[in-house]
């Protein structure tokens, strides 16, 4: 019999039931840290209450302008300032933060638009071009704002307005439209369209928050990071670190352009301890040459495909101590983590190698995984070899995704967060990607559509059949690369002229970089068997081959 203990006077209350949100981060930081700066951009520097000022002003003119809750406000921005105060400013109106790639094509930045009915849109001035572009193809044109980043290349005026004077229009002390219920979005982030048009991820409050402090306890984020921001921050909001960072009262230093020599710069002017890195910026830092290596120790975080064993070698020499990460989009972040064990620095050059590109265990703030068959929910055996699907389920997982039930029930099936990622499960219960359903290329940290692409390579007249998987690069991590069988009895095109027509269909990191003509092999029914493309082009067992041999 159930005791009553516990049953009288213990509701929720004003006093001990708030909605969990990652908004109160700011003011904490201006409070404790007033005169800390929170913002390092070229020349410029903010301190907290500043950012916190401009934070309010930007909520404050939006709600005058009559934008709230269930409103989508877009930024189309590098890393810059506004795009940091955007993840404040935008969901302390009550609405709600769409980031968008800013290196899709038009139609891509057109169809968010569209689908997310954006309202009000924020132009950085180097993406005018783009994003004139995509609102010619938007029937409900939204309000534009142009970013006059001091950093920016000089590029015409779409907007209506600038920026600053945005701010101008609100109140610094604007107390916000906090949320009521910690369900409620707080952004809105685009898949890249792996599948066909790209789904729009809802997340919540809560989701946001507490990926957030798996970023802080996970790393683990020390005091007053000064951290990095090569990272984009319309990576699943920067994987949450807009926020994480400013939860540890941190400085957000911004980059509009990722090269090695920049991030060094910054290491060397800013004081940079801390940044997150897609695989094509460790190569990068991994061919500088006759470059020092550091005076301190600088902590990357990395995600995507492991990076190759001579990229890691050369970063770990120069004096980076690397954690390789899984993160996807519907998660907020990265959940998973390598985490280096007792013992493990004992350990060869080799087998560290062949463990650090193993993408790990949960992190602590995260609740459940699992490598399974995804029919029956059997987990696979921790033999490193038996492969599964994926699945995850956790309070960081998104709301769904928007206006596509089908997808989101067929996503949430069983109960389980079905990533479509293929893995093995070690024998000390780390994980490690082998695969990717569906044959999703992952270059310089963006999700390519083989799909996709093979659709653009079909409408050329003289392809029968086209494949596409991808092949290791040393600076992309994996680029695509294309096989076609071509019609009989036609003028055979050039590599170049393959290349060429797909530059006229897609974004220009979607188009392959290399194209082999071969009659595809197929199966009985006809299917192709990208499994032998794949060793042709030197796909995923290329790089753990490279991994393990390191």
């Amino acid at each position: 019999m159930k005791s009553a203990t516990y049953d009288s006077g213990l509701d929720r209350s004003a006093a001990n039931h708030l909605a969990l949100t990652p908004l109160g981060f700011l003011d904490r930081a201006a409070l404790v840290h007033p005169q800390r700066h929170a913002v390092v951009h070229g020349e410029l520097r903010r301190t907290w209450v500043e950012t916190r000022e401009r934070c309010n002003r930007l909520a404050s003119a939006l709600s005058r302008r009559g934008l709230g809750e269930g409103d989508t406000v877009s930024i189309l921005s590098p890393n810059t300032p506004a795009m940091l105060e955007a993840h404040y400013g935008i969901p302390l109106a009550g609405a709600v933060l769409n980031t968008i790639n800013y290196r899709l094509d038009a139609e891509g930045v057109a169809f968010i638009l569209r689908h997310g009915e954006c309202r009000l849109l924020l132009v950085d001035r180097e993406y005018a071009a783009l994003a004139s572009a995509a609102l010619e193809l938007v029937e409900q044109r939204p309000v534009v704002i142009d970013i006059n980043d001091h950093l920016a290349p000089l590029a015409p005026a779409i907007g209506e307005t600038d920026y600053e004077s945005l701010l101008a229009e609100g109140d610094p002390d604007f107390a916000g439209a906090w949320p009521v219920s910690e369900w409620q979005p707080i952004a809105l982030n685009y898949t890249s369209g792996t599948t066909g048009d790209p789904k729009g991820v809802v997340a919540s409050h809560r989701g946001t928050y507490l990926m957030s402090l798996l970023q802080m306890t996970n790393w683990p984020l020390s005091r007053a990071p000064r951290y990095l921001w090569t990272l984009p921050m319309f990576h699943a909001n920067g994987w949450c670190f807009t926020w994480a960072i400013t939860a540890a009262a941190g400085t957000h230093i911004c980059l509009r352009k990722v090269t090695a020599e920049t991030v060094f710069e910054a290491i060397d002017n800013h004081g940079v301890d801390h940044f997150c890195a897609a695989p094509i910026v460790m190569a990068m830092i991994a061919n500088t040459a006759g470059r020092a290596p550091l005076k301190t120790r600088v902590r990357v975080l990395t995600a995507g495909s492991p990076p190759p064993a001579t990229v890691l070698k050369a970063v770990l020499a120069l004096g980076f101590d690397v954690d390789h990460v899984y993160g996807i989009t519907e998660v907020s972040g990265t959940p998973v983590s390598c985490t280096w064990q007792d013992g493990w620095n004992d350990l060869s050059e080799t087998e560290q190698c062949a463990l650090r590109v193993r993408q790990g265990a949960r992190g602590a703030v995260f609740e459940d995984l699992m490598v399974a068959d995804p029919e029956t929910l059997v987990p696979v055996p921790h033999d490193g070899q038996t492969t599964g699907e994926l699945m995850m389920r956790g309070n960081t997982v998104m709301m769904g995704y928007l206006k596509n039930p089908s997808a989101t029930e067929k996503a949430f099936a069983s109960g389980w967060f079905h990533t479509g990622d293929v893995a093995v499960v070690h024998d000390n219960g780390y994980i490690q990607i082998t695969d990717r359903c569906k044959d999703v290329i992952i270059s310089g940290g963006e999700n390519i559509s083989s799909v996709e692409i093979e659709e653009a390579i079909h409408a050329h007249p003289a392809v029968l059949h086209a494949a596409v998987v991808a092949q290791p690069d040393d600076k992309w991590g994996e680029v695509p690369c294309a096989f076609i069988e071509l019609k009989p009895g036609v003028p055979a095109p050039t590599e170049q002229e393959i290349i060429g027509f797909c530059q006229g269909r897609l974004a220009r990191f979607k188009c392959p970089r290399r194209v082999i003509f071969i009659e595809l092999p197929k199966t009985a029914t006809g299917k192709i068997q990208k499994f032998l493309l794949r060793e042709r082009a030197g796909s995923q067992e290329a790089i753990m081959r490279l991994a393990s041999g390191c």
